[in-house]
This record gives C-alpha cells, sequence and structure tokens, in this order.
C-alpha cells in the first residue's frame, strides 16, 4: 500500500511539477515550424483538424455550463464540424454557445502559453488529454472519434515517453499553433461569407440571435485571436540574454 501510495504521489508531483524552460532555439524553431503549417495549405488542410476540435469543443463546454443538453459532435474529413445542442433557440446561452466556436482555439492557445510560462509542461500536456478524453465521450461520429484518438494517442505518447526536451518542444509547438492558426479559420469565414457559401455560420447566427451584424462578429473573432496571439507570443517568445551587455541602473 506504501507503493502505491508513493507510486500515485510521484505521479501527482509529475503532472502537477515544474519543468525547467527549454533552450530559446527550440521555442524559436517550433515557434516557425507553426507558422508554416498554418501557411502552408496542404499542411494546413491536415494539421487544421486540432483547430477544429478545439472550435467544437468549445461550443460543446458553454452549451453544458449554460445548461443547454448537449446531444453530441460530429467532425468530418474536409476539417468541418458541427455541435448539436437543445435547448431555447434563442437568449444568452444561445448566443454564447455560438460565439464560442471562433474564440475557444485562440483562448486556448493563451491558456497554455500562460502554463508554459510557469514552466508547466506535463500539466499542460496532461490537461490536453484530459479535455479529449471528455470531448470523445460526445463524438457521434466514426472520422471524428478517429481524431480525437489519435490526436490523444500523440499526447499520451509524447507525455508518457519523450524526453523532458521533446515534451517540451511538443508542448511549445502546440500553443504556438493554436494561437497562429485561430485568424485563418476567421479569414476564411469572412471570404466564404462575401461569396454568399455560408449562410449558416457561427457570425451569421448570432446576427440572427442578436441584431448585431455578422461582419461584427467576424471581427470579434479575429480581434481575439490577434489579442490572444500578441499575448501568448509575449508569454513564450525567450527572453534572449546576449553575453557581454548588461542593463544599465534605471534602464
Amino acid at each position: 500500500m506504501d507503493v502505491e501510495h508513493a507510486s500515485i504521489a510521484d505521479l501527482w508531483n509529475r503532472v502537477t511539477g515544474t519543468q525547467p524552460d527549454p533552450p530559446w532555439w527550440l521555442v524559436v524553431l517550433v515557434g516557425a515550424v507553426a507558422l508554416a503549417a498554418v501557411l502552408h495549405g496542404p499542411t494546413w488542410r491536415v494539421a487544421r483538424n486540432t483547430v477544429t476540435i478545439a472550435h467544437e469543443g468549445g461550443h460543446a463546454l458553454i452549451a453544458l455550463l449554460t445548461g443547454r443538453k448537449l446531444d453530441g459532435i460530429k467532425l468530418h474529413s474536409d476539417t468541418s464540424g458541427v455541435t448539436v445542442s437543445r435547448g431555447k433557440p434563442h437568449g444568452p446561452g444561445m448566443i454564447f454557445t455560438a460565439m464560442a466556436g471562433y474564440v475557444t482555439p485562440p483562448l486556448l492557445g493563451l491558456f497554455f502559453a500562460l502554463l508554459l510560462a510557469g514552466g508547466r509542461i506535463t500539466l499542460m500536456l496532461w490537461f490536453t488529454l484530459l479535455l479529449l478524453a471528455a470531448m470523445l465521450i460526445m463524438i457521434r461520429n466514426a472520422y471524428g472519434a478517429l481524431s480525437v484518438i489519435v490526436t490523444g494517442a500523440v499526447v499520451l505518447l509524447v507525455s508518457w515517453f519523450g524526453s523532458a526536451e521533446v515534451q517540451a518542444g511538443f508542448a511549445y509547438l502546440a500553443a504556438w499553433f493554436l494561437l497562429l492558426a485561430a485568424t485563418r479559420p476567421v479569414i476564411e469565414l469572412q471570404r466564404m461569407r462575401t461569396r454568399h457559401m455560408a449562410p449558416s455560420s457561427d457570425a451569421d447566427q448570432l446576427a440572427h440571435l442578436t441584431g448585431v451584424p455578422g461582419l461584427a462578429w467576424v471581427t470579434l473573432f479575429g480581434a481575439t485571436a490577434l489579442v490572444a496571439l500578441l499575448a501568448g507570443g509575449a508569454l513564450l517568445f525567450p527572453d534572449v540574454s546576449v553575453p557581454g551587455i548588461h542593463s544599465l541602473p534605471g534602464y
């Protein structure tokens, strides 16, 4: 029993403890990789699935928090998704549920950046596993289940078997990607709206619910992504000190 308690305590300390900051070059490198994944079309079409998972997870979480009944989540191979909830077709619960999708990826990236700035690398990875496990329960199609399981398996393998440097690189890559990727779906949303290809988009649903124009909601989504990127980037970007250069008193 003592051994069992010791093992549980060791695991708890491992998850909640702090880890040393990774070298500055690793943080910059994975940030560049994340940016390339967002800008490179073929890579983006695959990596966008993780943004969709966060997007639909945001809808689902707020639906539950506002008292709506969550029927399920579906993720599709074209990186689209849908979250179905039941409740009043209007009112604050429906508004916040519709609003949550596009703001969740950047805010989640910012939260990850806060954890990483505090040296909580393992906690960030295991928190991600917890979110994916909770979401898997509500998935209602095979492709969606496969996407969440594969994503979770990668995070689990890295967090359990990866070296400290591998875990740090992966964690920073995930945070950078969510922060950098959050803007592109907003741009794609407005492009589709201008072509009248997304009449039931989150922004247009919010316009119907509130009377506020859809473009205003798109602007809000974009502003949230930009603010999160600036704040999260400031937390993630390494403080590189140059040998031989020291600050003077009062500066």
